[in-house]
């Protein structure tokens, strides 16, 4: 009986969660801002100021947990395709960016809207925070894994940045995705298979070893 209970709660919970989201998405995109107080915000949508509270502390925490919301289902998609861990990393990159870019494209206009105003990701705004962070985290597993594999490059001090790297190549990736105005987005899905290659090319083992190998050499021997 007790887990019915809990059961119903958490159901209820979610439905209501959902319900602030949606209707936050809705006055963002007709007003083009934030509401002018929480207050007035569920009062417009029928709802108790306290039950907000239960959910977000603030309309920013509420973007960040938007935000946050769209790269959590995309990597929930990709580890239940038990697939997805016989990839190369390669294509687990690939794989990463075309899925969550599936996640934003029902979203588009929520994305463009958050977007609009930023001209570097580096410097990463507030409703970004936590979707940086599970980006990271999950960029800097999948290229561990890929050094084990042979895959990816150890390279003192560099190695570790990897991950930041790839953000600002995120930040490349959703630049490139606002401006796009081709069918289906073909021209991004271009623009991501071959950035991909080319930093693959970088952070393998290939030309830019043997370049620092080379470069040792000569220092080394320098007379």
């Amino acid at each position: 009986m007790e887990t019915t209970k809990k059961s119903t709660r958490k159901s209820e919970s979610k439905a209501s969660d959902e319900k602030i989201k949606s209707a936050y998405i809705t006055y963002l995109l007709t007003e083009g801002r934030q509401p002018a107080s929480i207050f007035k915000f569920c009062l417009d949508n029928g709802m108790k100021e306290e039950e907000f509270y239960n959910h977000f502390g603030s309309f920013d925490a509420l973007e960040r947990h938007i935000w946050k919301g769209f790269i959590d289902k995309t990597i929930a998609r990709l580890q239940s395709d038990n697939s997805f861990n016989e990839f190369s990393t390669r294509e687990q990159v690939l794989a990463f960016y075309f899925t969550l870019l599936e996640e934003l494209r029902a979203n588009r206009s929520f994305v463009l809207q958050q977007l609009c105003h930023i001209k570097r990701l580096e410097l990463t705004p507030g409703f970004l925070k936590g979707f940086k962070e599970s980006f990271e985290t999950f960029f800097g597993n999948i290229l561990n894994q890929g050094k084990g594999k042979g895959e990816v490059a150890t390279r003192p001090y560099l190695d570790k940045r990897y991950p930041q790297l790839f953000w600002l190549h995120m930040g490349f990736i959703l630049t490139f995705w606002k401006e796009d105005d081709s069918t289906g987005f073909e021209k991004t899905d271009a623009a991501i298979e071959k950035s991909v290659n080319l930093a693959f090319d970088l952070i393998g083992k290939g030309a830019v070893d043997a370049a620092i190998d080379f470069g040792k050499f000569l220092y080394q021997n320098k007379r």
